[in-house]
């Protein structure tokens, strides 16, 4: 075993090196985020009361229960201050470690990195190993520094505390969970989606089994995101919970280390079938789909569990709440009027968010296609550039719109299995749909930074979580609204909502189209980089 870990360290302060702005960035980023969000609490609710009558609202509204999970102690302005980020906040720190460990393993072996690495003295699982340490390191500080941002805020030590190392140990655990993806899998996207589709079902689980009858049920113990709310941070401080995220990544650890030791260079346990003997890819576009299909057909499976999951929970509505307290709080948190049309807008709202992830991550295969060598190839042949990079595109962005139809069909059904209103499927089909403008944007942002600066693709992720994280706390943090407007996702309409405003929905079209041909322009006159 210690030989297999030759070069760890080296390993491990070149990952370092190489994060030395995106992982900083991002840990200051959530303490930032946790900081602001007390800080505006304790602003907005100075008073117990005001916050218990907040905190019972929160309580008795399915649709709020279901997405960001209950608030367990109603007098605790640290449990209201943080109620939206506690289960939206895991995932995110989830998503972030996942990337980290696949980009410093899998896609470095993709790359060929490795492979170089491999001819000087480097232990078998040492990369894996590194990425590990990176992951769980980044995991911690980024605990406690989010910890030390609530304390400064004027919340209490041991809850700041608690909360701080409820989304670090959450990142532990899906790090974990990422370096066993990145074993399973030949490539670096195969091994995101994964590990992405694990984390979309299990904030479903814990959704599901949050608006159960009687509070969280067996369901959200299932879920490695409910683990964290079941820290009860500020309302109980359980810190005996993160035993189980501990556990997970006890167990994950291992078998990827086995995985690793048994595998050879490139090679995984899904393994790439053999084409047939005669070729049957018609021109680019067939090699694009080729390409990317297994990766759409893997998100599309994850959206339509995920969509039935939360669609068959809508009969746990319990109606409307038209007092005036109640409207403007559920305004204040991005909700409509009547619950069930909120519960059903926010899923498909949920949805429309992740779905970009995808088609950033489909359009930015061209990116290592280049990097990789194979775009010189292509190009050496009568495939014009123009027709290349659409093929790509037309891929991410037909995907998009493929997997949020497959999302309104699945909440759709789920909604009508739980109410009997078969009306809902073509509801929310047409829900799932006004959200896709959005999405394409940021895909579209893709082709045009790989168009003019192709070295800065792998930077839009940070401009992915700045749209996220404005578009869904902007309202809460009373952010002015010119800031909130820079997020794509502001824009969509929250169908199937009565009120909701279609206006978005041309100029979101229109910025996609505008950026995809700025971008195709740029990559017509730049030179291929490696």
């Amino acid at each position: 075993m210690p030989e297999s870990l030759t070069g760890t360290a080296a390993l491990v302060r070149l990952a370092l090196r190489r994060d030395r702005f995106l992982l900083p960035a991002w840990i200051l980023g959530f303490a930032a985020m946790a900081g602001v969000s007390a800080s505006a609490t304790v602003g907005l609710y100075p008073d117990e009361a005001q916050r218990v009558q907040a905190a019972e609202l929160v309580n008795a509204t399915s649709s709020l229960v279901a997405l960001y999970g209950p608030i367990y102690d109603p007098t605790s302005i640290g449990a209201l201050s943080l109620f939206k980020l506690t289960a939206f906040g895991a995932a995110i720190v989830a998503l972030l470690m996942v990337f980290i460990v696949v980009r410093h393993t899998r896609a470095e072996e993709e790359a060929g990195r490795l492979e170089l690495l491999g001819s000087v003295a480097l232990g078998r699982i040492a990369p894996l190993a590194a990425a590990l340490i990176v992951a769980i390191g980044g995991s911690l500080v980024l605990g406690v520094t989010s910890a030390g941002a609530l304390i400064a805020a004027g919340l209490d030590v041991e809850g700041s505390f608690a909360f701080g190392m409820g989304w670090a140990f959450t990142g532990i655990a899906f790090g974990a969970l990422a370096g066993v993806c990145a074993q399973i899998t030949t490539g670096a996207r195969a091994a995101r989606g994964l590990a992405l589709i694990a984390i979309a079902v299990s904030y479903g689980l814990r959704a599901v089994g949050d608006v159960a009858s009687g509070g969280p049920n067996w369901l959200s113990w299932l879920s490695p995101i409910g683990w964290m709310q079941q820290v009860r941070a500020y309302a109980g401080d359980r810190w005996w919970v993160l035993l189980l995220p501990t556990a997970m990544a006890a167990v994950c650890i291992p078998v990827a280390v086995v995985l690793r030791s048994r595998r050879d260079l490139d090679a995984g346990l899904l393994q790439d079938r053999p084409g047939p003997a005669v070729g049957a890819i018609d021109g680019v576009f067939g090699l694009a789909w080729r390409l990317q299909r297994n990766v759409l057909f893997a998100w599309a499976v994850g959206f339509a569990v995920f969509g039935f999951l939360l669609g068959s929970i809508a009969d746990s509505l319990t109606g409307l709440l038209d007092s005036p307290q109640a409207a403007e709080f559920l305004q204040r948190l991005g909700g409509a009027e009547a619950l069930s049309d909120a519960f059903l807008a926010a899923e498909v709202s949920i949805a429309g968010v992740i779905v970009a992830g995808y088609g950033i991550e489909a359009a930015s295969r061209m990116r290592s296609e280049e990097t990789s060598g194979h775009v010189e190839a292509l190009l050496s042949t009568p495939v014009s550039r123009v027709r290349w990079a659409v093929s790509h595109m037309m891929i991410a962005l037909l995907g998009v719109a493929a997997v949020m139809s497959v999302t309104g069909v699945s909440v759709g059904v789920g909604a009508w299995v739980a109410t009997g209103d078969a009306g809902q499927v073509t509801s929310m089909v047409v829900a799932a749909l006004a959200r896709v403008p959005a999405a394409w944007v940021m895909t579209t942002v893709v082709m045009f930074v790989f168009g003019w600066w192709p070295r800065a693709v792998g930077a839009i992720w940070g401009l992915f979580a700045f749209a996220v994280v404005v578009g869904e706390f902007g309202p809460l943090w009373e952010a002015p609204q010119w800031l909130m407007n820079l997020s794509p996702f502001v824009h969509s309409p929250r169908l199937p909502s009565p009120g909701a405003s279609l206006g978005g929905l041309l100029p979101l079209s229109v910025l996609a189209v505008a950026l995809l041909g700025l971008g195709i322009l740029g990559w017509r006159r730049r030179d291929v980089e490696g």
